[in-house]
C-alpha cells in the first residue's frame, strides 16, 4: 500500500469516459489519484477539470503525469514514483471503426501497451493490483450470450488488440503471480462519450435536430445489436474486481441487446421526433468486418463481486440525449 493512510491509484486513459468516471468514484472513496495523460498542443483534460485541484493545494488528491503507453522506460519511471496501489489500464486506440484504418497503430498502443505496462510493473517491482480494460469486441463473431468461457473471435484489429492484452495480462498473472484482472466491459456509454462514437453520435444530433441547428444523421449498420450498459455504473465493477480476495477475470454488461435502430429510435422519440425522417445511410461508417450480435452474460460478476446493473439501454438513451439538450441550451 502506498504511503499515508489512502489507498493510490493510477489511471491510464484518465481523460477518457470511463477514466473520468473511475476517478471520480476513487475519489470519493477518498483515494489518492494519478492519471497518465499524452502530451498534445491543445488541453484535452475536459472529462475531469471539474476534479481539478492544483497540485500546491494541500487538499489536493488528483495529480497527473505526462506519459505514453509507446514509451515503456518511461511507465517504470512513473510506476516507481506513484507507488500505487492499484492500476487501471484504460488507455487504448478504441475507437472499432478507426482500428482498420490504423491498425499497426492500434496494435502498438492498445496490444503492446498493455504488455509494456506490465512489464514495467514487473522491473519495478511492484506489489500493486492491475486492471486491464478488455472487451467484448474480443467475442466478435461467437454466437451470443458471451461470458468468462466463450471463445473469442474478434472482427477488427482493435478486437484482436484486446485479445492479446487479456492473454497477456493472464500470462504475466500466472508466470508471476500478478494480481492481474481482465474487465471484459460490453459496450457502455454515457454523456461523457466521444462524439465519434455511435451512440453519442446518435444522441448529439437528436438534440441538434430538434433544436433545429441539424438537418439529418448518417449512419452505417442499423442492424449490429448490442449490449449497452451506463458507464458511470461499470467503473464500480472495476473497482470491485480489484477489491477481490483472488484475482481473476470477468465479464460486465447487461444481458440485453438493442440494435442500433433500436437506439436511434429511442433517442429521438426523446425529442418528439420520427427518426426515420432524418437517417441517412452512408456506406463508409461500415465496418470491413461486422459484429452482428453481443450480449453479455454477468452473472460471475453478480455472484462474487455483487455487482448488478440498473440503467438499461432505454433509460440511457434518453439520460445521454437530455444531457446533449441540456449542453445546447448552456451553450
Amino acid at each position: 500500500m502506498g504511503t499515508g493512510a489512502a489507498k493510490r491509484a493510477l489511471i491510464t486513459g484518465i481523460t477518457g469516459q470511463d477514466g473520468s468516471y473511475l476517478a471520480e468514484l476513487l475519489l470519493e472513496k477518498g483515494y489518492e489519484v494519478h492519471g497518465m495523460i499524452r502530451r498534445s498542443s491543445t488541453f484535452n483534460t475536459s472529462r475531469i477539470d471539474h476534479l481539478y485541484v492544483d497540485a500546491h493545494d494541500p487538499d489536493a488528491r488528483l495529480f497527473l503525469h505526462y506519459g505514453d503507453l509507446t514509451d515503456g522506460s518511461r511507465l517504470v519511471t512513473l510506476i516507481e514514483r506513484v507507488a500505487p496501489d492499484e492500476i487501471y489500464h484504460l488507455g487504448a486506440q478504441s475507437h472499432v471503426r478507426v482500428s482498420f484504418d490504423e491498425p499497426e497503430f492500434t496494435g502498438d498502443t492498445t496490444g503492446l501497451g498493455t504488455t509494456r505496462l506490465l512489464e514495467a510493473i514487473r522491473v519495478a517491482q511492484s506489489p500493486t493490483r492491475f486492471y486491464q480494460a478488455s472487451s467484448s469486441e474480443m467475442f466478435g463473431a461467437t454466437p451470443p450470450p458471451q461470458n468468462e468461457s466463450t471463445p473469442f473471435y474478434p472482427r477488427s484489429p482493435y478486437g484482436a488488440a484486446k485479445v492479446y492484452s487479456y492473454w497477456m495480462a493472464r500470462n504475466y498473472r500466472e508466470a508471476y503471480g500478478m494480481f492481474a484482472v481482465n474487465g471484459v466491459l460490453f459496450n457502455h456509454e454515457s454523456p461523457r462519450r466521444g462524439e465519434t462514437f455511435v451512440t453519442r453520435k446518435i444522441t448529439r444530433a437528436a438534440a441538434r435536430i430538434a433544436a433545429g441547428l441539424q438537418s439529418e444523421l448518417w449512419l452505417g449498420n442499423l442492424d449490429a445489436a448490442r449490449d449497452w450498459g451506463y458507464a458511470k455504473e461499470y467503473v464500480e465493477a472495476m473497482w470491485l474486481m480489484l477489491q477481490a480476495d483472488e484475482p481473476r477475470d470477468y465479464v460486465v454488461a447487461t444481458g440485453t441487446s438493442y440494435t442500433v435502430r433500436d437506439f436511434v429510435q429511442f433517442s429521438f422519440e426523446r425529442v418528439g421526433l420520427d427518426w426515420e425522417k432524418y437517417v441517412r445511410f452512408d456506406e463508409r461508417y461500415l465496418r470491413p468486418t461486422e459484429v452482428d450480435n453481443l450480449i453479455g452474460d454477468a452473472s460471475l460478476a453478480e455472484s462474487v463481486l455483487g455487482w448488478k446493473p440498473t440503467v438499461m439501454t432505454p433509460e440511457l438513451a434518453g439520460l445521454m440525449v437530455d444531457a446533449d439538450v441540456d449542453a445546447l441550451v448552456r451553450t
